[in-house]
């Protein structure tokens, strides 16, 4: 009766709009019709010309500040030493379950208005959290899930917070979901479960509770049940906080697509109605290209590609959320991947892993003030840009990345450059990736007559940082560039060719 009791309660909010005005969302209906919401620009222009953001991965995951965000799934998986390491530090996993780390989860150091100050500070466009990840904790005050930030926990609602915190610095503000894969959508009986659901599934554990609340948190409810729920949560953070940009991670074909299309259609209307202009973005083939921004995690193209795409990837090695002995990653290995995407036709979401406590950790702060520090110098090279015909070219090569596209696992040098040209095609900017030297003469073959010459003359050329004019040489065959006697960052230095 009490499971009964809340389907009919998740329904009443789904279906009446919360008290609000809006028509009811009949997510049941079959019918699907992608081309009614298809959109001629699915990357709105803020977002093409932000070219860097910046997210927190943070949540329940990060209390025990150990192996990575998947702690809720390893913890209980037998054969994994999360496993072992769970038992022995907090106890069996049948007598202290996910969900007792929610109470620890207190966030006594976090400031939504630091937090956006640091993404600001690092030239951040549009920031954001996780709102929620696959463990099922939602990070604002959600009235369909008990299981939120501002009922336990912190007992703050964090994506509230942040959202005045990020809008009052003139940023667009962000939101990730990761929550489609958190039913339980295997065999019960197979004491392992599968792939496809996050939290595994035992007789002796809290992930097979069928107590009304704890099984909320782990799943455990039948597909249409959850499909509504998935599609609640949503709902409620479009209502409540208007985001300008919303992340799904993969998964989200596990979705049936009448859901999908259905939440698509919703915030695209909430959004008119609110005179915003949003994006969504998906992984894999799990929205159509007419409809969302694609984005390849950790990775990306080998060349320019269109339409305009994403990559999302993290300042730290290995895990999202923090963990203890995190490596952070060198400022230049950051933004080298920043300028290859922006060559290419991509933005960059760039994740920060903060403490359990809400603080983020120095190393942290410093990499991405030093990034923040060059594009307040170079930026006009990256913000607003769009890319030249070619992106560039170097010894340094890609490789296959396991999320698809291409990834870069040697350092660049400045042997490496990237091109990127202004809005109206009157600079084209050549950044290398690593620091020149004074009197330096650069042969470029790209800007021969023959290949991708500029539409029209150069009238100058300057190294962005100091406005010292860079002395060009044309002949038939390239340009040849000779450097001022200045010293020049060691990260990237930029080139920008003034044309008449």
């Amino acid at each position: 009766m009490r499971k009964l009791n809340y389907s009919i309660a998740l329904a009443v909010l789904l279906f009446c709009g919360c008290g609000n005005k809006e028509k009811p969302i009949t997510v049941s209906e079959k019918n699907v019709d992608w081309n009614s919401i298809k959109r001629e620009n699915t990357m709105p222009e803020w977002l093409y010309d932000a070219k860097l953001g910046m997210y927190f991965t943070w949540g329940v995951y990060s209390v025990p500040e150990m192996d990575s965000e998947w702690y809720p799934r390893s913890m209980y998986m037998k054969d994994n030493k999360v496993f072992d390491y769970h038992k022995k530090t907090y106890g069996d996993q049948s007598e202290f379950g996910y969900h007792d780390f929610v109470p620890m989860f207190t966030a006594d150091k976090f400031s939504s208005e630091e937090w956006a100050a640091l993404a600001q500070e690092a030239g951040a466009r549009f920031v954001g959290p996780v709102a929620e990840h696959h463990d099922g904790f939602s990070m604002w005050a959600s009235k369909i899930n008990p299981w939120n930030a501002n009922d336990m926990g912190p007992h703050k609602d964090i994506v509230g917070e942040l959202s005045k915190s990020v809008r009052k610095r003139g940023m667009k503000f962000f939101v990730s979901f990761h929550h489609a894969r958190l039913l339980q959508r295997n065999a019960k009986e197979d004491n392992g479960g599968g792939y496809d659901s996050h939290f595994i599934y035992d007789k002796a554990w809290h992930t097979s509770s069928t107590d009304p609340k704890l099984r909320l948190l782990y799943g455990n409810m039948d597909e249409n049940e959850f499909n509504d729920y998935w599609f609640g949560k949503l709902k409620e953070v479009v209502d409540a906080y208007s985001p300008d940009f919303l992340y799904f991670d993969s998964w989200l074909n596990l979705i049936p697509e009448n859901y999908r299309y259905k939440f698509c259609s919703y915030y695209f209307e909430h959004a008119k109605n609110e005179g915003q202009e949003v994006a969504v973005s998906y992984k894999q083939n799990d929205l159509p290209i007419e409809v969302g921004v694609h984005d390849i995690e950790k990775g990306g193209h080998m060349e320019v590609f269109k339409p305009a795409w994403m990559s999302d990837d993290t300042v730290c090695f290995g895990s999202w959320s923090y963990v203890k002995d995190q490596q952070v990653k060198p400022a230049e290995m950051v933004l080298h991947s920043l300028i290859d995407i922006v060559s290419k036709n991509g933005i960059l979401l760039l994740n920060a892993s903060p403490r359990a406590d809400g603080s983020i950790p120095d190393e942290q702060q410093q990499v991405l003030r030093k990034i923040g520090a060059w594009l307040k110098v170079n930026g006009e090279a990256i913000y607003g840009s769009r890319p030249w015909w070619i992106h560039g070219g170097g010894p340094t090569m890609a490789q296959a990345n396991t999320h698809g596209g291409m990834v870069t696992t040697n350092t660049y040098t400045s042997k490496d450059f990237r091109y990127t040209q202004s809005k109206d095609g009157k600079s084209i900017y050549v950044i290398f990736l690593g620091q020149l030297k004074p009197g330096e003469v650069i042969r470029m073959k790209d800007f021969a007559p023959h290949r991708y010459p500029p539409t029209t003359p150069v009238k100058k050329v300057i190294e962005l940082a100091s406005g010292e004019e860079v002395k060009l040489e044309q002949t038939d065959s390239a340009f040849y560039f000779t450097m001022p006697d200045i010293e020049m960052d060691e990260m990237a230095v930029v080139l920008k060719l003034i044309l008449e």
